[in-house]
């Protein structure tokens, strides 16, 4: 696979050492990973161009801004785009504050289910619906 053909991801977690190994499982499963470790970092990589994400990964609990208002955002800018949500103690609000056809993932989980989750929603949005 080279590196054109790897879909690109945002993953937005601001604990280095959670992001770190949840980046080094995303690259294992061919995926490139961008890297925010906070919500303003994250919108801004969205602002800059949201087209170039095959899928958004964040965390709920950001300082400053937070996931629910990223993933409104990156819905905004990608209807489609893929959203896998990622909380210690904020699942129980998905319902009311995640946007439709997400998932969230509980903490901790193993990192496996994250590659499973993404790739699940990456491979419903319609193929007419992304431009590469």
């Amino acid at each position: 696979m080279t590196t054109v053909d790897k879909p690109m991801l945002l993953l937005v977690e601001d604990e280095a050492l959670l992001a770190v190994p949840l980046e080094q499982e995303l690259v294992d499963a061919g995926f490139d990973v961008l890297v925010a470790l906070d919500g303003q970092e994250g919108l801004a990589e969205l602002e800059r161009d949201a087209s170039r994400f095959s899928g958004l990964i964040t965390d709920i609990r950001l300082p400053a801004v937070n996931g629910w208002a990223i993933s409104k955002r990156a819905r905004e800018l990608v209807p489609t785009m893929p959203v896998v949500y990622m909380s210690g103690d904020s699942a129980a609000e998905w319902t009311a504050n995640g946007v439709p056809n997400s998932i969230m993932l509980q903490k901790p989980f193993a990192t496996a289910q994250l590659t499973a989750a993404i790739t699940k929603l990456i491979n419903e949005v319609p193929p007419h619906a992304t431009e590469q």
